[in-house]
């Protein structure tokens, strides 16, 4: 069995929140598939009828686990849920979200999206207190906290275990009566308010409420704690106040093209990029295709900008699971072939301007320009929307370790060699600045820069790779 998800960033995880809708469980599914693209390896449902909390969870797709059948045994007009992708904690269904829990105050169904990066600090002191832990999710750090502090009000129990770590989330809770919505001070990952009808939703990005017909109202703030109950919203901002730097990968590469988060529209930041990128790296060619689909956004604008014409050279087949057999007598590139296929009559004598938004390890765009050459094209020149990856994140995006990105390793003229480009040319930080204005100007860029927002020690990066891998 072949896995080609190794050479692309793993999305991190969505999640959702529904209070006050008829059917919650069902429109709590629709909005998770509409964010599937942020985590396919799991998905969970947890509603509640305003007495006790149901849930469900499960490896897969959310369209294979939420069957008819699963959905009528989750009732009620709220409930939270998540998809996920393995960011901490191994790839089990121990580890699937929400995480729900029973203890002497109630009932809570939690989902995160996000990374702690003292996890390992934490858990160890917990464990020393008596907490037994049944998974190995940094989530589950939160729950224990939350279940330890003495305050009395679940808002005043939150702030306190919230207050105790350090990281990314962006995260939805649930009790039986109320639903809570919270963010990170720095806020690395978005999380977006809407209204639909006579309820609230919230959500990683307002893609799930165009499906859901929800209207768009606000972000949740960073530091913000959002409390949904029958007497409307509460808005807490316990923590003190610290530079906003949102992930600058969600714009480049994460988030769904119409999703708008950050305050700006994500198609428009990546043609954006691609103009930029056109400006900074400019050449002769005949097409501009993107690798789809995250190449697109960027295509479309370097191609705008330069003046060549854009085209789909390449075409991707979205039917694919994450594994698949190979045959026997190994098929040259057969993991990228089965994914993406080159249209031969468009690229045949040209030469190709490919538009990517990035280059992890290098071995899918060496084997994507080897069938680009086999099809016939004439020069390759690949142009990267983003500036080469430096470094591993810790905020909740699954990255290799440092000496398995190319680009610690490798200078740019390396890289091209070693993928087999005629030329290349990644965006500047700089360059990144200004196509995302529209979105700020405070970015975390870590895994461009090694300048990680909040820090990250190399005990604390050892501790947190041993318990959470």
């Amino acid at each position: 069995m072949i896995d080609e998800s190794h050479d692309k960033y793993k999305d991190e995880c969505g999640v959702v929140g529904i209070f006050n809708l008829p059917e919650a469980s069902k429109v709590a599914y629709l909005a998770l598939y509409a964010l599937q693209h942020r985590g396919q390896e799991s998905a969970g449902i947890a509603s509640t009828d305003g007495r006790q909390i149901f849930s469900h969870k499960s490896m897969g797709l959310v369209a294979d686990i939420f069957r008819p059948s699963v959905l009528e045994k989750l009732p009620g007009d709220s409930a939270v849920g998540h998809v996920r992708y393995a960011t901490a904690g191994e790839s089990h269904v121990k580890n699937a979200q929400p995480f729900v829990v029973d203890y002497a105050r109630g009932s809570i169904a939690i989902a995160h999206n996000g990374n702690l990066v003292n996890a390992g600090h934490l858990k160890d002191e917990l464990e020393a207190y008596g907490s037994i832990f049944q998974s190995t999710m940094d989530t589950e750090v939160i729950v224990h906290l939350l279940a330890s502090s003495k305050e009395n009000s679940i808002v005043d129990r939150l702030c306190y275990a919230l207050g105790r770590v350090k990281g990314a989330y962006s995260l939805v809770l649930q009790t039986e009566t109320r639903l809570i919505a919270a963010r990170d001070p720095s806020g690395f990952r978005p999380l977006v308010l809407g209204r639909a009808k006579e309820g609230w939703v919230v959500a990683s990005e307002t893609c799930a409420f165009d499906l859901i017909e929800a209207e768009f109202i606000r972000e949740i703030a960073p530091g913000e704690i959002l409390v949904i109950d029958s007497k409307g919203l509460t808005s807490h901002k316990p923590f003190e106040p610290v530079p906003y730097t949102p992930c600058v990968f969600e714009l480049i590469y994460f988030a769904r093209p119409d999703s708008d988060i950050f305050g700006a529209n994500v198609y428009a930041v990546r043609k954006e990029l691609g103009r930029v990128l056109a400006e900074e790296h400019p050449v002769e060619a005949d097409i501009v295709i993107p690798v789809p689909d995250s190449g697109v956004g960027a295509a479309v604008g370097y191609a705008e900008a330069s003046g060549i014409p854009f085209d789909m050279g390449l075409v991707r087949n979205h039917y694919i699971g994450r594994t698949f057999i190979e045959p026997q007598d190994s098929i040259r590139h057969f993991g990228v072939k089965i994914k993406l296929n080159p249209v031969k009559s468009i690229l045949a004598g040209k030469r190709v301007v490919v538009v990517d938004d990035s280059i992890v390890r290098g071995t899918t765009s060496r084997k994507i320009i080897k069938m680009l050459r086999d099809s016939g094209v004439k020069e390759v020149h690949m142009r990267i929307s983003s500036p080469p990856t430096v470094a591993p994140c810790f905020y909740g995006i699954d990255t290799p370790t440092k000496d398995e990105l190319i680009a610690f390793t490798h200078t740019v003229e390396e890289i091209n060699k070693y993928i087999t480009s005629d030329t290349l040319g990644y965006m500047s930080i700089e360059g990144v600045y200004r196509a995302a204005k529209m979105a700020g100007d405070s970015f975390c860029d870590a895994c461009f820069t090694k300048n990680y927002p909040v820090e990250v020690t190399s005990t604390l990066k050892a501790r947190q790779m041993a318990l959470f891998k």
